[in-house]
């Protein structure tokens, strides 16, 4: 075999070279100590459009040793949180709900309308379909529940008995329509659609008002056509009781993690308009509004169970964009606990970990609610209440929103992250690290940065 001419070798060799250097450069690294914080981060995942779940899926098993994360084609797989070895669970496609809080198993939907995301955003709803659950130790795998067609399943209850799911009205109103075709074509870059849009005078909207302009058209189409209802689906059974109908959007299912008959949801929509926060016994009864807005422009949502189900967390502002809480519903005694934020703390999401001493969130963009200038931070959060003067209290404080407030600490640096993919932080059971997806080296990875400082 005769050697290539040395005036074709060299540019070979050097374009080989060139080749490496930029696969070198575009792999995301392993492990590092962000620089403007100190604190460790590292990747988890291997494959790139590999995403952890969204923010109140619980995504652990019972015994906290393994994260569950989806990869691209709707795959589900393992992470050991030691060894960091990578098990693939469950082949896509599938629509992943959740592990359960008795069994530690994996649950999730098969069904054949639609492909499920490896980065998605909210939990994957099923329309129809099979549910099924595999074990994360052994790989065996079980059918669960048949799924009625139309419908779809959101969460699972502590005790591993009952599913909440929303049945849409037989015809669909176009607003519903809207809203599945704009899940269906999610961006699998940013786990949503990619909102685009121009306002009343033409002017091109950013992502973020692009968004809220499609909500409320879908909100105002849910509220125009017939009722949706709530249901509760019996695992052993398979019957379908309905719980409550009404002509809202009713989204963001949440059963208790301790309560099997504990359920929240929310009336979606851009939030300014609605009274999102609202909770159900899983037989129909207890319907209340968690939250009632004293002042116009007021909001909350992005509600989450504490670790041992006796508090609903939600993000408040009061007004709008102006003074930012994470604010707290104690459902046994009504008990109303709020924690302020400045501008830049405020947070896509935020989280609390499994004690309830400290809260997470994953920052955000100027763009978005709070139009912060140096938000794109992950943040720890040391909850503080306000004291009481000495022996000198309000004669109803017991009736009364008890205030606070967070001392913030920043752990990871994600300025080189786009806010169309929503970082979801969680805390590890054993609340040494806070888990998020990022995609701050290109490609979508799941990261975990240490709470300890180096």
């Amino acid at each position: 075999m005769h050697p290539l001419p040395r005036k074709i070798a060299l540019p070979l060799l050097l374009l080989t070279l060139a080749r490496g250097w930029l696969h070198a450069a575009e792999e995301p690294p392993t492990d590092w100590i962000d620089p403007d914080t100190g604190h460790r981060v590292i990747r988890l995942s291997r494959e790139p459009g590999t995403a952890s779940l969204y923010f109140n899926q619980n995504a652990y098993t019972k015994d906290g040793k393994k994260l569950i994360v989806t990869t691209p084609g709707g795959s589900i797989s393992a992470i050991d949180l030691q060894t960091h070895e990578i098990k693939l669970l469950v082949p896509g496609p599938v629509s992943v709900l959740m592990t359960g809080h008795k069994t530690g198993d994996i649950y999730y939907t098969k069904r054949a309308a639609r492909q499920a995301g490896g980065a998605g955003d909210a939990p994957s709803e099923s329309m129809g379909g099979i549910v099924y659950a595999t074990s994360v130790d052994t790989g065996q795998t079980r059918e669960v529940v048949k799924l009625p067609p139309g419908v779809n399943v959101a969460s699972l209850n502590a005790d591993e008995t009952m599913f909440i799911g929303v049945k849409l009205p037989e015809n669909p109103d176009r607003g519903a329509r809207a809203g599945q075709a704009a899940r269906a074509g999610a961006d699998p870059r940013f786990g949503q659609a990619n909102y685009e849009g121009t306002g009343p005078n033409g002017e091109k909207l950013t992502f973020a008002q692009a968004k809220d302009l499609q909500l409320h058209r879908q909100l105002l189409a849910a509220r125009a056509g017939p009722p949706r209802s709530l249901f509760t689906l019996d695992i052993k059974t398979g019957a379908m009781n309905v719980i409550h109908s009404e002509s809202e959007w009713l989204n963001h299912l949440q059963f208790s993690p301790t309560d099997p008959n504990r359920i929240v949801f929310c009336h979606e929509g851009p939030w300014i308009e609605v009274d999102r926060v609202w909770t159900i016994r899983a037989d129909g009864t207890g319907l209340a509004k968690v939250h009632t807005r004293t002042m116009n422009m007021e909001k909350a949502g992005h509600e989450f169970f504490s670790a041992d189900g006796q508090t609903i967390w939600y993000d408040l502002n009061t007004p709008r964009s102006q003074v930012f809480w994470v604010a707290g519903y104690e459902f046994a005694t009504g008990h109303r606990t709020w924690y302020q934020l400045q501008r830049d703390e405020w947070s896509v999401h935020f989280n609390v970990s499994p004690d309830g001493k400290l809260f997470a969130g994953d920052g955000s963009d100027e763009e978005m609610v709070a139009h912060a200038k140096d938000a794109k931070w992950i943040y720890l959060f040391r909850p503080e209440e306000i004291p009481e003067m000495i022996g000198i209290t309000s004669p109803n404080s017991a009736d009364l929103i008890h205030p606070g407030f967070f001392q913030s600490e920043r752990l990871v640096n994600m300025s080189k992250h786009d806010y169309r993919l929503e970082p979801n932080v969680t805390f590890t059971p054993d609340m040494k690290w806070i888990v998020f997806r990022s995609n701050m080296h290109g490609a979508v990875h799941v990261y975990a940065v240490e709470l300890a400082k180096h």
